[in-house]
């Protein structure tokens, strides 16, 4: 099968990058293999999913919803002709905190070309074709977030909910007044949910950039700093003590790094993520980059883990949850997966995901 323009091509060592794009909902269903943001996930294997407490937040211990998911299959491997990496959050402000990752979960999936769950040829697309390949037919899914359910309405016994949270914010949401009648489940579909993000197709592309005009645009940009430093106008931490020469230093460290993330998005502004697996991410800040042991090893082969793909500030402003006060945010996100996307364990396998945030330090 062929990567199509919204997968990426773990293969190979290009840098690629994703683009958010709104299209039809029925070409981000799983038949269709979508890479995407938002809706309910997409699953791929459709048995074995993950449910309770490796899907519920580790701050508040509520459950997460879907933030994004990226296909990425690898060419070379048998058992990763179709390969996804699933993204959740918790949605509660509370929960983030600088740095700090509790609040969300990431999984990889993966199955050879011949599997239970699709066709052996790839997909057409066509809104008609084999709306029979999915997740429901394998499982009972919660109908607020579409992750697997754990209940059902005692009092209707149609819809499934995957939390008493959940179940309540659909009773409210208008469940109340429709459970007691004859339910039609495409009036049910159609009822708005406040609690999901909205969709939208993320496409691939390979970053396509001069290097060496990127390298002299950074020093160029750090020289003009360095300069500013040594005529006294560098800010408040250019000083003329051993500590203040210390927090200057910092304070260039610091800049470089913003610099160099600043400047490799600069051709590709609307970028949301990026992925280059077995290659290195771009930090926002030279604050909480993990060291190798900050990263551990796969549970399931004890394998390494390396860098996969990387989630972009600019993906905040798809979500639609900007609000007064505390908010959700992160600087970067960095997924770390297993070295050898090994079969081992479940269907559905817990990998590393690491949050740094911009750092204001220097300023």
């Amino acid at each position: 099968m062929t990567n199509s323009n919204d997968s990426v091509d773990s293969s190979d060592a290009l840098l690629q990058i994703g683009f958010a794009n709104e299209c039809q909902a029925w070409k981000l269903e799983s038949r269709f293999f979508p890479s995407k943001i938002g809706g309910k996930p997409a699953w791929l294997a459709f048995s074995d999913l993950p449910c309770g407490k490796d899907l519920c937040c580790e701050k508040c211990g509520k459950p997460t919803i879907h933030l994004c998911q990226i296909y990425a299959p690898i060419d070379n491997k048998q058992s990763c002709f179709h390969r996804s990496l699933f993204v959740f959050f918790c949605r509660n402000p509370e929960c983030c905190d600088d740095n700090d990752s509790k609040n969300f979960k990431v999984f990889r999936c993966q199955l050879p070309r011949a599997n239970d769950y699709y066709p052996f040829d790839p997909p057409v697309e066509e809104e008609n074709w084999r709306p029979d390949v999915k997740a429901e037919k394998f499982n009972t899914l919660c109908h607020i977030c579409g992750n697997k359910s754990s209940s059902k309405c005692s009092r209707c016994k149609i819809l499934f909910y995957c939390s008493k949270d959940h179940q309540a914010i659909d009773w409210k949401a208008g469940h109340k007044a429709e459970c007691s009648t004859v339910l039609s489940m495409e009036k049910v579909k159609s009822r708005s949910n406040d609690v999901l993000l909205k969709e939208f197709e993320v496409s691939i592309e390979t970053e396509e950039s001069d290097e060496d005009d990127i390298h002299k645009d950074e020093r160029e940009a750090i020289k003009e700093y360095e300069d500013l430093i040594l005529q006294g106008r560098g800010g408040t931490l250019q000083g003329e003590t051993a500590v203040d020469a210390d927090l200057t230093a910092m304070a260039l460290k610091e800049d470089k790094t913003y610099e160099k993330f600043r400047k490799k998005i600069h051709s590709n502004p609307d970028q949301v993520l990026r992925y280059e697996r077995g290659g290195k991410p771009l930090w926002v800040s030279a604050n909480h980059i993990p060291k190798d042991a900050d990263i551990p090893n796969c549970p399931y082969c004890n394998e390494k883990r390396q860098f996969e793909f990387q989630i972009l500030p600019q993906m905040l402003n798809y979500l639609q949850m900007d609000d007064i006060g505390k908010s959700i945010d992160w600087g970067t996100l960095v997924v770390f997966t297993c070295s050898e996307s090994c079969d081992s364990g479940p269907a559905y396998k817990k990998e590393c995901i690491w949050k740094q945030d911009f750092s204001y330090e220097s300023t």
